[in-house]
């Protein structure tokens, strides 16, 4: 079964531009069903075998589920942190161990927020009819993330691809499509070809380090800049290509994937895309800055020689002139979200999902119905920590 990814980008950017501006005109009360329009509009474009995703997640759900994480941790702030504080007090004379602590707390909550979006996404999408599903795990999750990730950078990263792996296992080896349950093979060491790119970096580095050790100013900067590129190119390169050979050894019920993505053209992708959208929001970007600039001090602006070009708008009145300045502010951030959408998201969705493939067709169409995951908290700790998890 090879994947397909249909939609087109004029659509998707009507369709950010209409909701983003819903969730402006209500003060981001929209955005739980933006969200949900969005993940339809991405799920039903995703066609394995010609079967489109289906994303059959709910709003409301998210709205509670988002309530709830706020009122749990509104506790943790209000009543953790107070007594972190008292106790920092106490014993110190000053507040930064109580902040320290209180940033040591968070972290843990930042993975089993992670995972337990996941768990709600995958209890909410459908392939062919078929629910996934993720057995709860949270704790386990962020647990083993917390302890991963101190032992990488004990390691100054060299242990990278042992998190990667372990903690993709952990969530593979949970997750189920329909009855069946996902596996993930391989080993940890299968990774370390995808740091090629950043061992090449490091060995740069070093070079332009020497460099500068010997008074060579001009070759140790040119190096160093091309290592920062090759590291910057590293970053892209071992995400891509981890996933695809973490991709390739994973199993469900016999049923074998295959991908193949570019780290180069992910990396592009997410470069020229950037670049675009900034292009489109550098002039309202620019009127913006005058504007405020104006606000607070004309004088500047005639110093400048401006003030010719900004008179009309002067003319106007400071607080028409700040009614404005808003108004332009909820536009670019309106066009950079749609135009991320488009020219980023959209791209490297098609990009994966185009190099992906199922094998064999047949073993798929005997995997059978799983009971429904209820999970009525939603993704509310990720709406509420902010995770990265909004697709």
């Amino acid at each position: 079964m090879r994947t397909e990814v249909v939609g087109t980008r004029g659509t998707l950017f009507w369709l950010a531009l209409k909701t983003g501006l819903l969730t402006v005109l209500t003060l981001g009360f929209y955005r739980f069903w933006m969200r949900t329009r969005l993940r339809r509009w991405y799920w039903s474009s995703i066609r394995p075998g010609g079967h489109p995703l289906e994303y059959v997640g709910d709003p409301v759900e998210k709205l509670l589920g988002f309530l709830f994480a706020v009122v749990v941790l509104a506790f943790y702030i209000g009543i953790v942190n107070l007594i972190l504080m008292f106790a920092s007090f106490s014993l110190f004379q000053d507040n930064f161990a109580a902040y320290a602590v209180s940033l040591v707390g968070v972290i843990p909550l930042w993975f089993f927020a992670q995972y337990r979006a996941r768990r709600y996404i995958l209890a909410r999408t459908r392939w062919r009819g078929l629910r996934f599903g993720l057995e709860p795990g949270a704790w386990g999750y962020a647990w083993r993330a917390v302890l991963h990730w101190i032992v990488t950078i004990l390691s100054l990263g060299l242990l990278l691809p042992r998190m990667t792996f372990w903690l993709e296992k952990y969530k593979t080896d949970r997750t189920f499509y329909g009855t069946a349950r996902m596996d993930q093979g391989g080993t940890w060491t299968m990774l370390y070809p995808s740091m090629k790119p950043m061992f090449v970096a490091l060995a740069m580095a070093i070079t332009g380090g020497l460099a500068l050790l010997f008074e060579n100013i001009p070759l140790g900067v040119g190096i160093f800049f091309l290592a920062g590129l090759a590291g910057f190119y590293g970053l892209f390169h071992f995400r891509v290509d981890s996933l695809r050979r973490l991709t390739e050894t994973k199993t469900i019920d016999g049923v074998r994937f295959t991908l193949a993505p570019s780290g180069f053209r992910v990396m592009m992708i997410y470069v020229l895309g950037t670049l675009l959208a900034a292009a489109a929001v550098f002039l309202p970007f620019m009127v913006l800055g005058i504007l405020l600039l104006l606000i607070q001090s004309a004088d500047m602006l005639a110093e400048m020689g401006l003030d010719d070009m900004v008179a009309p708008i002067a003319g106007m009145g400071r607080y028409a002139i700040i009614v404005l300045s808003v108004m332009i502010y909820f536009t670019i951030f309106l066009l950079w979200s749609a135009l991320t959408n488009v020219f980023i998201t959209l791209p490297v969705i098609r990009h994966y999902f185009s190099t992906l493939t199922l094998s064999p067709d047949a073993t798929v169409s005997a995997i059978r119905q799983r009971p429904r995951d209820e999970f009525a908290e939603a993704e509310g700790f990720a709406d509420a920590l902010d995770v990265g998890a909004s697709l």
